[in-house]
């Protein structure tokens, strides 16, 4: 036999409590009647008093009390087989690990922020696959689509801008790879949410936009960064700061986040834009109205719940326990002395 809450049976303490409580109750009660009067003038003034009944009364409530505590901690034994369907919408995060995202015009930083906002997100997703991308000048697929949000937090956990050794940002090929990461044989909603500042030279975001659009796939971008810019600092590695990155020229480097080209992405596949703060909660909303298919069928080998069996002892013992009398009714030749004096 096992438990489903086992701490609850700490509570079988309060049994050993109740008993002593009630000895106690009875031992002051009865000094209390010895101060009154010598036992054998007690004896006759309680003739009607049952103190067996009331032993056994004090002992069907402490039996049902211990009774109730075990059905609380839900005893379970025995098993069968339950098919368990899952359903849910295929929702894979391409995350942006460029060194852009280090910039710190939104704290800590743009990267660690993204992070914060997924892990938010997945707090909210309820019966969702969820996948990751990685991408910055080049883009694969980190984990592919999973149920056990407890695996793609770690690998969530695990990223950072030295997971791709080649620089730059290629939003477009990001957003292509995520399109791979769908199982087609599934109906249902795909959608992609996309967390990056939005800066790319290289591809053409919204054009992979729409060919993912074609492919009945909804895009939501989350945009990470300010419009003014902020500088890509160099760390070390303890993750302290110690400069930050220039041109050829000497001067600065700035990230801006390109709002734009990110609302244009997510309108083209018929999603939303984003800011960064917050976005959590809005993207489970919409995805939540999206179709939902069934992602999986699997059976599962369930314990037996038999808390039933020990209630039912708890409030028989109660009722048994209320139908038991205190006193008792005298004797017929008690009635004729007392009678005829």
């Amino acid at each position: 036999m096992s438990f489903a809450l086992p701490l609850v049976l700490v509570a079988l303490l309060l049994v050993p409590a109740a008993v002593g409580l009630v000895v106690w109750a009875a031992r002051s009660r009865q000094r209390a009647l010895d101060t009154l009067a010598p036992r054998h003038l007690l004896a006759g003034l309680l003739i009607g008093v049952s103190g067996v009944g009331r032993r056994w009364r004090t002992v069907l409530w402490v039996t049902a009390l211990g009774f109730a505590v075990i059905a609380v901690a839900r005893p379970q034994w025995g098993e069968r087989e339950t098919i368990v369907e899952q359903e849910g919408v295929q929702v894979v995060v391409v995350l942006d690990v460029s060194a852009s995202m280090l910039a710190q015009d939104v704290k800590p930083d743009r990267l660690t922020r993204a992070k914060l906002e997924m892990i938010e997100l997945m707090d909210r997703l309820d019966g969702d696959e969820i996948g990751l991308v990685l991408f910055s000048g080049s883009a694969f697929i980190q984990l592919p689509l999973t149920s056990d949000y407890l695996t793609a937090r770690r690998f969530l956990d695990a990223a950072n801008t030295n997971s791709i050794s080649r620089p730059g940002t290629v939003v477009g090929r990001a957003i292509e790879m995520a399109a791979l990461a769908f199982d087609e044989d599934r109906e249902g909603a795909k959608v992609i949410l996309l967390m990056t500042d939005g800066e790319d030279s290289e591809t053409d975001p919204v054009a992979a936009s729409r060919e993912a659009a074609d492919q009945g796939i909804t895009i939501f971008t989350v945009g990470f960064g300010s419009a003014q810019g902020e500088p890509v600092p160099n760390l070390d590695r303890q993750g302290n700061v110690v400069g930050f990155k220039t041109d050829r020229a000497g001067a600065q480097v700035l990230s801006r986040l390109d709002e734009e080209t990110l609302r244009a992405v997510a309108d083209a596949a018929g999603g939303s834009y984003f800011r960064a703060g917050g976005a959590a909660a809005a993207i489970a909303n919409r995805i939540d109205d999206l179709q939902a298919s069934r992602l999986d069928s699997r059976e599962e080998i369930q314990r037996i719940e038999r808390f039933q069996i020990f209630l039912a002892i708890a409030v028989l013992a109660l009722i048994v326990a209320e139908l038991i009398p205190e006193s008792t009714l005298r004797t017929q030749s008690t009635r004729k002395e007392e009678a005829f004096g």
